[in-house]
């Protein structure tokens, strides 16, 4: 039997990863929404567009009215990836992250509470944590919800709402939090494909403050294998964390970068720090590991060399 799954935000980096996995499988149909801004593109889904088993609506999730032309069907599971994600953008208007993270999470909540779908997963973020210090033991699902900027504030606010709706009204949703993602097809205004795409133009790369914040790296396919099990087997009013165990400096990314392209360190560029700059994410994916069975495959060395070889083929990220 085919499984009927909607996906928001496919058009995008994580969410046309995914949908590419979904459909390496004949038993599952794939609707995407997508309302095609900066970071969602035509070309990030190119190699399904015509899959027998996908169709594509061009909406908005915060607009309610063009969200009911998908609930033509009911669905056996909605994978939620919509969302403005951009910090440096959400410290400049936050009040389109409010409009797209929280309303529109509503919006997907209310249709699975009146039966347009069987199940939701909420992907959310590791920066809903806040920051960590130096020694202090990474984050669990039980950590306190402590966002620092308005973009985390938006995801926090969602993951509060799918909680919510699960103690009000019985919603079989789930949620995952992740820690930063890389990999193909990332629009360049994340680290490492702004980094690729500057080096390739031997431009400068900026770097904020002394480049010491710390980021925990997980490679988009290892993300989208986990939200594979977490769909699959998942357990209803659950959060997963799920992180790549390869905690690293900006600068010593941004190196690690420049040297895998042959380029000097001299193109690094410090800047003024940013606003509400968390010092260190990193997080504990223990219990996706003995609940589902899934731990990250592929080594940070390993994934780096795939992004880049992958940007070399499909021209600079844009």
């Amino acid at each position: 039997m085919t499984k009927k799954i909607l996906v928001t935000g496919g058009a995008g980096f994580i969410g046309s990863n995914f949908i590419d996995l979904l459909l390496q499988d004949d038993s599952f149909s794939v609707t995407n929404i997508d309302v095609l801004t900066y970071a969602g593109k035509m070309e990030n889904m190119h190699s399904f567009v015509q899959h027998p088993n996908y169709r594509f609506f061009p909406i908005d999730i915060a607009n309610r009215e063009e969200l009911n032309k998908v609930f033509d069907q009911n669905y056996d599971a909605i994978v939620h990836f919509a969302a403005e994600s951009h910090v440096d953008r959400s410290i400049l208007e936050p009040s389109i992250f409010l409009q797209t993270n929280i309303i529109g999470t509503n919006n997907l909540l209310s249709a699975v509470v009146n039966g347009y779908a069987e199940k939701m997963i909420y992907v959310s973020t590791d920066e809903v944590y806040g920051s960590l210090r130096e020694g202090e033991p990474p984050f669990t699902e039980k950590s306190p919800l402590a966002a620092n900027n308005p973009y985390s504030a938006s995801k926090a606010g969602a993951d509060l709402l799918v909680r919510a709706f699960h103690k009000t009204y019985s919603a079989p949703v789930i949620t995952t939090r992740c820690s930063n993602n890389y990999g193909p097809r990332q629009d360049k205004e994340k680290l490492i494909s702004k980094t690729i795409a500057k080096a390739f133009n031997d431009e400068k790369i900026p770097i904020y403050g002394d480049g010491m914040q710390i980021r925990d790296w997980l490679f988009v396919e290892d993300h989208c294998k986990a939200l594979s099990a977490v769909l699959q087997n998942g357990k209803v009013g659950e959060v997963y964390n799920i992180g790549g165990g390869n905690e690293q400096t900006n600068l010593d990314v941004v190196k690690q970068v420049l040297n895998s392209l042959g380029k000097s360190d001299t193109l690094v560029e410090f800047v003024e720090d940013r606003k509400g700059h968390d010092q260190r994410y990193a997080i504990n994916w223990n219990k996706i590991n003995s609940e589902l069975g899934w731990k990250p495959a592929v080594s940070f060395e390993e994934g780096l060399k795939r992004t880049i070889e992958w940007y070399k083929k499909n021209g600079d990220p844009t």
